[in-house]
This record gives structure tokens, sequence and C-alpha cells, in this order.
């Protein structure tokens, strides 16, 4: 190829009065790419952001929570950005701050509860002594609603 700016010349001259220009060429390549980036990345983060944000704002007293470093407690206190959790059976208590909460169980089982997915649960088999502890939990508290049902009938 000629690099003469002579020939640049004229090859912009015939690009130019051939059809689209430059600009226009590349404006449609990047704007379906620049959507798809919208579509798959930056729309769901903002999803995730929105719902980790209405999580934080709705732990109240007694939740219990899952910390981003795999800590499990109890909602004991709160403050503006700091809540203080117990954990464990010698029931130390620890402050942590807001930002640092990945789940809330409390609000999990309450949603599971309501949704009626109990039999989806009960068809799970684990050998994890934390599962089986969920399920005495959620058979307590069945057993407890059917003892209830029953004293109203009663009644």
């Amino acid at each position: 190829m000629n690099f003469s700016p002579m020939v640049l010349a004229a090859e912009a001259a015939t690009s130019t009065t051939t059809g689209a220009s430059p600009l226009l060429s590349m404006l449609i390549t990047f704007v379906p790419i620049l959507l798809i980036f919208y579509l798959f990345l930056i729309r769901p983060q903002k999803k995730r952001e929105k719902e980790e944000k209405s999580l934080r704002d709705n732990l109240t007293i007694g939740d219990e929570i899952v910390t981003i470093g795999g800590i499990i407690g109890i909602v004991v206190r709160q403050n503006d950005d700091t809540l203080v959790i117990e954990t464990g059976g010698d029931r130390s208590k620890l402050r942590i701050q807001r930002t640092a909460v990945r789940e809330n169980i409390t609000a999990r089982e309450n949603a599971r509860a309501a949704s009626g997915s109990k039999s989806s649960t009960s068809s799970i088999v684990s050998t994890s002594p934390e599962v089986s502890d969920n399920k005495e939990n959620t058979e307590k508290t069945e057993k407890k609603s059917k003892l209830e049902k029953k004293s109203k009938e009663s009644e």
C-alpha cells in the first residue's frame, strides 16, 4: 500500500462519497456492545446492590444473620452503621458494620414458610447437623401450631 498523502486523501474522498462515514460504522458496532454490557452486567449488579441495601436496612433485633466472613449470630443492638451480634454458646458479642451482613437467615426462613415450600425442604436429605437442627426446629414449630389450632378449636 502506498501511504502518501495524496493517496490517503483520495481514499478518504471516495469513502465519503460512496456511503457511510467511519463514525457511523463505529457507532453501529459499539452501540450493540454497550447495550449487551448494560443488560448482562450493569443492570443485574444494580439489582443486587438494591436487594442488599434493603436487606441491611430491614434488619431488626433478634434476626439471625450471616456475615461476609461466615460468622453466624443474632442481632442484639443496632446503630446507624454498626450492629452488635451475639454468637456461639458462650454468648460472645461482636460489633460489626452493617455492610458486613451477607444474609438474613430469619427473613429467609420466614419467606420460605410463607411461600409454603415446606414440601421442597423436607425432601432434602443431609447429614449436616445444621440442616437437621433446622429440620427439628421446623418440626417443633409445626407441632406448636397444630397444638394452638387444636386448642382454638376446643374453645
